[in-house]
């Protein structure tokens, strides 16, 4: 992963992280962090915050550049180390169905739109390189689950389409798959999914309304 992870907050947890929350090691509270005895509910929201390997990396810095605010590596750190986590574990019905999650993305992308995509429009609704796309509509091709066909107007097009083989594929796969993110999610209550769902969804929102000066 990269962003405010790369150099500040390691996508796996390092021995230092580690070695860090053993001794305890912290620059003391931060303003406005949740006090013991103030509010149930947040001291033990604050001491979840506090056992994480991303914590650890945060009193890091906080030792080392006390005069910086490390708020925003608690969020980036951990939205960049959870996505790391998932992506080790991988997923596990598309494992057992010999697809990675790219694949997988793909397949769905011509299931749910419910027509044919050319390459460069899978790349835009899976978020990928035009080279990558290539490559993985290959692999699919060569397995059965897509064929292309030839634009009859323009012959540098190509439409992209799920073969019946795919398409039972991927709708077999689907309630696995939801079940298997579900219990990933298990761990939250379904208010505190909910409120997760909602601000991840605002910050989305946000940075693709700023992608361009983002990346400038």
């Amino acid at each position: 992963m990269t962003g405010t992870n790369g150099g500040h907050v390691p996508a796996d947890g390092t021995p230092g992280a580690g070695r860090a929350r053993d001794h305890g090691r912290s620059a003391g509270p931060r303003p406005g962090a949740a006090q013991p005895g103030r509010d149930g509910a947040a001291a033990g929201a604050g001491a979840r915050r506090d056992a994480d390997t991303v914590a650890a990396v945060v009193r890091q810095w906080r030792a080392v550049h006390p005069e910086l605010d490390t708020g925003p590596m608690e969020v980036i750190g951990r939205i960049n180390r959870c996505a790391a986590l998932l992506q080790q574990a991988e997923d596990a019905p598309l494992r057992r169905a010999g697809l990675s999650r790219p694949e997988y993305d793909l397949l769905g992308a011509l299931r749910r739109t419910g027509h044919e995509l050319t390459p460069g429009e899978l790349a835009r609704e899976t978020f990928s390189s035009g080279a990558a796309v290539t490559k993985r509509l290959k692999q699919l091709t060569e397995r059965g689950l897509v064929e292309r066909r030839g634009d009859t107007r323009d012959r540098r097009v190509a439409h992209v389409r799920l073969t019946d083989a795919g398409r039972e594929l991927v709708d077999g796969i689907l309630p696995e798959q939801l079940a298997y993110e579900t219990a990933v999610l298990s761990v939250l209550a379904p208010q505190g999914q909910r409120e997760l769902a909602g601000l991840l969804a605002e910050l989305l929102s946000r940075l693709e309304g700023r992608a361009e000066a983002l990346r400038a």
